[in-house]
């Protein structure tokens, strides 16, 4: 049959089926006729009792699993007839349904071998036109009843839908929602608005694959709300490869541009008009509030303007009829981060790299000159971004609009402690302004100001920088790449289970999830911000903000005041240990920077443990203070040294030093190695004392492979880094047309990366470990490779991008899986290799890991406090005229890994993971990214 590998079968969700044939002229005649109908023969099984033959058919690239029947002759066996197909096919119940878009080829295969067959078509239709057939029903040679079918379900016309506004993943292996209540084909715009985000045209290309893919037409609105009203070419529809390329283009593609007509009702009159004579009843609109308060505008008036429309005859009552409800639904793209109801939006992070770049490189010059400088960033009435700047690049103090300097000497104690840096030897001072930062009677910070200040008043070489637009540009992080295609596909499910008694959604990320809210609810609180910060209610102004941003402000202070009397407060001094497990990941620096100053400034003395266990078991330990560690924000590797290396090493040797330094507690930073180390040092509590004490587990890898947290430090550097590479070498692919490279990542046994990064760059398959690689993988991509460099131009064909983890296969290495695709390809196509190494660790970490690891250090540091008691409360084993902290402690809980789950920090212990923990393949048993790998199958590769 033509294009085989559009077909898909289901069986109750069963990928695998096995029939048993009577007779050996039985058998060979099924595996013929299966063979026929587009199933390949990969492998033939002979034994004394039986003969059984494989068979794939190659599933639709939205399904993970391809479909393999097995058919059997063995003598001894029983075949189950099935029901005579003579009786009515309601009564019969079938065997499998098999889904083809060939269902004419199928009836020409079956005329042409006068095999016998049944028609059905759907009864409201005219059956002597076969467009309106649903289904064939026939006999496979061991009279097996199958049901061949070109319609999702063939005997309904109405696609049911809930009411409500879920908040779960889409189900990608649902059927096309190709059709509304009519039975007409649902046809989706996108457009984007206001000021441009990167990440806009992942969710543009997300929104078009998504819709694709559920069987609707999708259309781009171009220049935004002002496309509405023009009509005509602005609004065009997309093909699967329109949106080939998008993901690494910043701006978008499809064009912005602020619309004075649209905000008037004449404009929203043809902006209407335009869209019935499209046949498009489903706007997503990518903005940030103003825009999406303008689309909910649109929808509440649409009914209205129906009505207007067909009084002045400019739509037909025919015309209008099928369009009675306008779906709305909402992706928030903002570089502000400003909207409530979602803790992150679309371009945000693309944002904050490219303000780090910047100061990363104004910290060098200030730096070489012992310069102050003061760097103006975009923020109205948001200081997500000057509050997260300033902690990603250790600024001394940042300005932003929800929490304004209190008091009316704040210059004065601003100044004395950039005075109090100075003595104790930094050449460099960094402020970061907000460009809507107030002070507490609401009157502007600027940077001009500020430069004033530090010039007149401390006499330093001050520069001002501001960003400006920069801050908007460059290609989008993989960050956003990520969140905004999951956004679109979500928005597509969203457009599809929309009802008129429905609000409209806003998709948002919650938790780690991507989620549905109110719409208006969310522009409305959104609105409340700016509208506290006028009442000067600023607590409540942050407390409108994410969970983490009124914690991370105050994680910001601890960690940049040289000091501060008032968090020492009834803290017990403690002796912090801090060392390096495992191989280097970006944010391991940055956790030891904010570990050692929160420390200090709490009181506390760390000291750090250089070159892992093998350095502590030598002896080497040194005391770091406040200025050993300026800087090291933006430093990639490991400043302390690190390797692999247990305890187990020598455990007597590592109890030895830390009472010899009279450790009392232990802070780890590192990947699956520091999990097992603190497994061993639990284990050994009871033959070694000095293990009686809190540690904590920061987990540091790129692989992310700890347990307990959903995120490790270096991660997202890693995926970054891959994703600068693989952009670099998929360019090169298309230059030299025609080329696959198959590029391998790290990640051991997990398939983190090459998930995540597949979705990132777009890949057109992904080898994990979980699920291996196999021939008839290998046959499957071949063949779509081959359709889709048949389908492209002449003279304009792709690069494309396979993935493979490292660990994918002991048998299909990235060598062979290359030359496999390269001869399969019969010329058709070049097929190259790209093993990334060690350059997938990073160089400097990116903004997100310096974040996540101060917070997490900050957090590990009070955990450690916490399982620590006040000698006057302890056990009378110590004496009373002893002065410290009492740190043995055997209690389970004392021992733990600290994770980042949702937007929270947790804690569990190392001993209660194990029941989640795969120890063998060193990973968690569960792996959230898993639903990642799902749509990246689905946009990579079409149904139709």
């Amino acid at each position: 049959m033509a294009d085989q590998q559009h077909h898909t079968i289901s069986l109750d969700h069963i990928a695998n089926l096995i029939l048993t044939a009577p007779t050996l002229e039985t058998y060979h005649a099924a595996v013929s006729w299966f063979e026929e109908l587009g199933f390949k023969a990969i492998m033939t099984e002979t034994s004394v009792e039986t003969t059984a033959t494989w068979l794939q058919l190659f599933s639709n690239a939205a399904t993970i699993h391809d479909v393999s029947l097995k058919i059997v002759h063995s003598p001894s066996g029983q075949l189950k007839l099935a029901t005579s197909i003579k009786m009515d096919w309601r009564s019969v119940p079938a065997l499998a349904t098999i889904t083809t878009n060939s269902l004419q080829d199928l009836e020409e295969l079956f005329i042409a071998s006068r095999w016998a067959y049944q028609r059905y078509a759907i009864p409201a239709k005219d059956a002597s036109d076969f467009s309106e057939f649903a289904a064939i029903y026939t006999h496979d040679p061991m009279n097996n009843l199958l049901i061949f079918t070109n319609k999702p379900n063939p005997f309904e016309t109405t696609i049911k839908r809930s009411k409500t506004i879920p908040s779960a993943q889409p189900d990608l292996d649902a059927e096309p929602a190709s059709t509304d209540t009519t039975g007409r084909k649902r046809k989706i715009a996108i457009l984007t608005s206001g000021g441009d985000a990167p990440g806009m045209n992942a969710a543009v290309r997300g929104v078009v694959r998504a819709a694709i893919s559920r069987g609707c037409d999708a259309y781009a609105v171009h220049e935004g709300y002002q496309g509405l009203v023009d009509g005509g070419k602005m609004i065009k529809k997309m093909g699967w490869d329109d949106v080939q390329g998008y993901l690494s283009v910043g701006g978008t593609v499809i064009g912005t541009a602020r619309c004075k007509a649209f905000r008037e009702r004449p404009g929203r009159l043809l902006a209407a008009k335009n869209l019935v004579k499209e046949g498009i009843d489903a706007l997503i609109v990518c903005g940030g509030d103003g825009s999406l308060t303008g689309a909910d505008l649109f929808r509440s008036e649409w009914p209205s303007l129906l009505e207007e429309l067909i009084s002045t005859g400019d739509l037909t009552v025919e015309e209008a009829e099928p369009f009675t409800h306008l779906n709305i639904v909402g992706l928030v793209g903002s570089i502000d981060n400003d909207m409530s109801s979602t803790d992150i939006t679309i371009g945000a992070v693309t944002c904050l790299h490219r303000i780090c770049e910047s100061i990363d490189s104004i910290s060098s010059t200030a730096s070489s000159h012992s310069r102050a400088f003061v760097v103006e960033v975009m923020g109205r009435h948001c200081g997500w971004l000057a509050l997260m700047a300033g902690i990603a690049t250790g600024a001394d103090f940042i300005f932003i609009p929800e929490r304004p300097p209190s008091g009316e000497d704040w210059e004065d104690e601003m100044c004395a402690e950039i005075k109090r840096h100075r003595d104790l030897g930094k050449r460099k001072t960094i402020v970061i302004v907000s460009e809507g930062a107030i002070d507490s009677n609401l009157k502007p910070i600027t940077a001009k100001d500020m430069m004033d200040l530090l010039t007149d008043r401390l006499h330093l070489d001050t520069r001002m920088t501001i960003l400006g637009h920069v801050q908007r540009g460059g290609s989008p992080s993989a960050f956003d790449r990520n969140l905004a295609t999951m956004q679109g596909v979500e928005a597509v499910e969203a457009v599809l289970a929309s009802t008129p008694d429905v609000p409209s959604a806003m998709i948002g990320m919650n938790e780690n999830k991507i989620s549905r809210t109110d719409l208006m609810k969310a522009v409305a609180l959104t609105g409340e911000v700016a509208k506290a910060i006028q009442r000067k209610d600023f607590v409540g102004a942050m407390d409108l903000r994410d969970p983490a941003f009124n914690q991370q402000y105050e994680q910001f202070l601890a960690t940049t005041l040289a000091s501060n009397d008032e968090i020492k407060k009834n803290v017990q001094p403690l002796r912090i240990g801090i060392i390096n497990v495992g191989a280097p990941a970006g944010g391991m620096n940055a956790a030891v920077r904010a570990a050692v100053r929160y420390a200090r400034n709490r009181g506390h003395t760390p000291f750090a443990i250089l070159n892992g266990f093998p350095g502590l078991i030598a002896g080497q330990v040194k005391e770091m203070q406040w200025m050993d560690v300026d800087g090291w924000m933006a430093h990639g590797g490991s400043e302390l040294g690190t390797n692999r290396d247990q305890p187990s090493l020598d455990l007597g040797m590592v109890s030895y030093q830390l009472q010899k330094f009279n450790i009392q507690s232990l802070m780890l930073i590192g990947g699956f190695e520091a999990y097992t180390a603190c497994l061993e040092m639990y284990n050994a509590r009871n033959v070694y004392p000095a293990f009686c004490m809190p540690m904590v587990h920061i987990p540091a890898t790129i692989s992310n492979n700890v347990p307990g947290t959903e995120y490790s430090l270096g991660c997202d550097t890693s995926l970054n880094a891959i994703m600068t590479a693989c952009d670099a070498i998929k360019q090169s692919a298309t230059a030299s047309r025609k080329r696959v490279f198959v590029v391998e990542v790290h990640g051991g046994k997990s398939g983190f990366l090459a998930v995540m990064s597949g979705l990132t760059v777009g890949a057109t398959s992904v080898y994990i470990p979980e699920e291996g690689i196999s021939l008839a993988r290998l046959q499957k991509d071949v063949q779509h490779l081959c359709k889709r460099y048949s389908e492209d131009a002449e003279g304009k064909s792709q690069g494309r991008i396979i993935i493979r983890c490292e660990a994918a296969s002991k048998t299909y290495t990235t060598d062979i899986v290359a030359s496999i695709i390269k001869e399969e390809g019969h010329q058709q196509f070049d097929a190259r290799t790209a093993i990334l190494g060690h350059i997938q660790q990073g160089n400097s970490p990116s903004p997100l890991d310096r974040i996540r690891a101060m917070r997490l250090a900050v957090c590990s540091i009070d955990f450690l406090e916490e399982h620590t008691s006040d000698i006057s409360s302890s056990s009378s084993t110590h004496s009373s005229a002893s002065s410290g902290p009492a740190v043995y402690n055997k209690d389970p809980e004392s021992i733990a890994v600290a994770g980042i789950l949702g937007s929270n920090v947790s804690f569990t212990s190392v001993e209660s993971l194990l029941k989640d923990t795969d120890m063998k393949n060193r990973k968690p048993k569960q792996s959230w990214w898993m639903d990642y790998r799902r749509t990246g199958i689905l946009l990579a590769r079409s149904k139709h």
